[in-house]
């Protein structure tokens, strides 16, 4: 399942999807995400709520920058703990991002790094260990960088936030997560 970043459409994350398509993954998009406006709990449970009603199982979440957040909020749901296998997070912002007390848009203020959201998703390390946070060396929306304690990280020689979504060794680090997950 596809999850985008904020003011995304899963489209930010079509060629991962056709990766996974590919290699013979079925792949789910949110239709009701639209643009990821709403508070990280609420998309959480949009998402949620469509692993339920698509019974879906044994899912492997694949995300770019907010929709990381969402995913971990999703496997820490109890109704949705034993769906997840794992989650993919591409330049997610787990400790927040300092910038984003700067941005006087409302939207962003849920990125601020005490934002009650990203504290109770830091606190939360539970799920963690079935995390994959995958990221650029240098990402100028998230100064604070994407590692994750207990997850396994991997980093990418690329700059930027959006530009790695699909080259070939991001393309590549998916798809060995998810095939081996």
């Amino acid at each position: 399942m596809l999850l985008p970043g904020v003011y995304e459409t899963w489209h930010f994350l079509e060629a991962v999807g056709w990766r996974l398509h590919e290699l013979g993954h079925p792949v789910h998009v949110i239709p009701s995400f639209g643009r990821n406006l709403k508070p990280i709990p609420e998309m959480a449970e949009l998402a949620g709520q469509y692993l339920v009603d698509n019974d879906l199982v044994d899912v492997a979440l694949v995300a770019h920058s907010k929709g990381g957040l969402i995913g971990k909020a999703v496997m820490l749901m109890p109704h949705c703990a034993n769906l997840v296998r794992s989650l993919v997070a591409i330049n997610s912002p787990f400790s927040g991002s300092e910038y984003a007390r700067l941005v006087p848009i409302r939207r962003l203020r849920e990125f601020i790094p005490t934002h009650p959201t990203i504290v109770t998703l830091a606190r939360n390390r539970e799920v963690n260990a079935r995390i994959t946070s995958i990221y650029s060396v240098w990402d100028p929306i998230i100064p604070n960088g994407s590692l994750l304690e207990g997850a396994t990280n991997i980093p990418l020689p690329v700059a930027g936030h959006f530009r790695l979504l699909d080259r070939a060794d991001l393309l590549q680090a998916v798809s060995l997560v998810v095939n081996d997950a």
